[in-house]
């Protein structure tokens, strides 16, 4: 934290903090025996670690918590990302408010119009309480992201993005570690594998190819992206494999990269072939109809789609139901009655599948509320293109909105087919909104003549440009 008053404060209670606990140690011994206490102790400690260093690694420890949660790696972070995200809104937002270089802007305007209409759309919600808890996240996720998850990148592009390119060959390693060796699926079902590697993993990856320094950098990262995209071919995720596709090919088109496309392309068709021969149970679908299987997902009466029609229909009947005001911010009728309903997480008397987030979203706050949270997703899809256009007059990859712009465009894709974009209890929308409030301040000028003095290089080297332009 950059506030030398918030760190003497912090300081000075870490020390009282020291001497409280010596005080309970001789008084009340039995606490730290109890694994509870000593956990709860550990979490404290980090937090507080995260808060010091508020800018470098408190959106790091937001997401790892986030992400124990909803994998069932830690049962103690199902409540403790709760709070996590909420120390985050406040420390962010006060240390945003004392940093006076960023300010909010239209599109924050529209998000804090979103969170009135969630708290809305609560009053006349059949679970009151539990919609009022949902508005209450996206409040702490929107106050987070328009503040402190923004200071996490911006002013500090190149740091993030070499962090986070590494985090992701981190998180590919350890993923074929769980699916291959141990047998554990740590993401927990094959849409979110999907969803994780084709809206996150291979954009970034692919662009970190493009902007790697040297020939084994670009190699190691060349290696990943084909273990991310064999991941996402194994997840049989439509969306995903779909979302990534329209994300890369943009991104290549965009900036030039005619035969990294090709390649691309080959290597996901030899994916498929390859996951068909090695499993004899796809082998025998594969041979006998590959489309029942990647296309139709078993449902060929369907359509194209038929996975989808049971959710859509389900939804389309409640927004009937409750056309303007909806069924409550991230709740969903399900005529149960005496149910148990849970404070930290939803259940599935209270949420279900709707097989789209735009869809989702209308059915919770109505055609009434409605309204901001189309434009704010209509707004990053013009910041998303400005992007774009950008990028493919100067064919400059080195702008850190492009790999934004990339992330931003799959994740928006995908949401069409599956309801996590505003699930604030899911990883990938507490990581995916901090992104997407940095890429508003990152996207470069409408004017071809854009200074680059907030590119992720600032002043990349000739050799550097030479080493890029030559992969190409």
């Amino acid at each position: 934290m950059d506030s030398r008053a918030l760190k003497l404060v912090l300081f000075i209670s870490a020390v009282l903090g020291c001497f409280s606990l010596l005080f309970l140690a001789h008084s009340r011994p039995g606490y730290f025996s109890n694994q509870d206490y000593i956990a709860g102790f550990v979490f404290l400690q980090v937090l507080g670690a995260a808060i010091w260093k508020f800018r470098r690694w408190f959106l790091v420890l937001l997401i790892v918590s986030f992400v124990m949660a909803g994998t069932g790696a830690g049962g103690g972070s199902i409540t403790g990302r709760w709070v996590v995200l909420a120390v985050g809104a406040i420390v962010g937002f006060v240390v945003f408010m004392r940093d006076r270089r960023y300010h909010f802007g239209a599109f924050h305007l529209l998000a804090f119009f979103c969170v009135l209409a969630a708290f809305g759309s609560a009053i006349v919600s059949h679970f009151p309480s539990v919609a009022f808890l949902k508005a209450l996240s996206l409040l702490l996720l929107f106050l987070y992201s328009s503040s402190g998850g923004r200071l996490a990148i911006l002013g500090r592009e190149r740091d993030f993005f070499c962090g986070l390119l590494l985090g992701c060959e981190i998180t590919v390693g350890l993923t074929v570690i769980s699916y291959f060796v141990v047998s554990l699926g740590s993401w927990g079902n094959p849409n979110s594998l999907g969803l994780v590697t084709g809206t996150v993993m291979a954009p970034l990856l692919l662009w970190g190819i493009l902007v790697s320094e040297t020939r084994p950098l670009r190699w190691r990262r060349t290696c990943f992206l084909v273990i991310a995209l064999a991941l996402l071919v194994y997840s049989n995720s439509r969306a995903a494999m779909f979302s990534c596709a329209i994300s890369c090919i943009a991104l290549c088109l965009v900036l030039r990269q005619w035969k990294l496309m090709m390649q691309g392309a080959a290597a996901v068709l030899i994916l498929i072939g390859g996951f068909a021969i090695l499993d004899s149970a796809r082998l025998v679908e594969f041979t006998s109809s590959s489309t029942e299987t990647l296309l139709y997902k078993g449902k060929r009466q369907g359509g194209l789609l038929g996975s989808r029609r049971s959710p859509w229909h389900q939804t389309m009947d409640v927004i009937q139901e409750h056309p303007w005001f909806g069924s409550g911010f991230g709740t969903s009728p399900s005529g149960t009655e005496n149910m148990k309903i849970q404070v930290t997480s939803s259940t599935t008397e209270t949420a279900r599948e709707h097989g789209s987030s735009y869809l989702a979203i209308l059915e919770w706050v109505g055609l009434v509320g409605v309204a901001p949270f189309y434009a704010l997703i209509v707004f990053l899809l013009i910041v998303v293109f400005r992007v774009f256009a950008w990028a493919g007059r100067t064919a400059d990859p080195f702008h850190a909105a492009v790999p934004l712009a990339a992330i931003v465009l799959s994740g928006l894709i995908h949401a069409a087919f599956e309801d996590w974009l505003l699930a604030v209890g899911y990883y990938l929308c507490v990581f995916y909104w901090p992104l997407a409030f940095a890429l508003i301040d990152l996207a470069p000028a409408r004017t071809p003549a854009v200074s680059s003095a907030r590119a992720w290089f600032p002043s990349p080297t000739a050799p550097f440009r030479t080493a890029v332009t030559s992969a190409r």
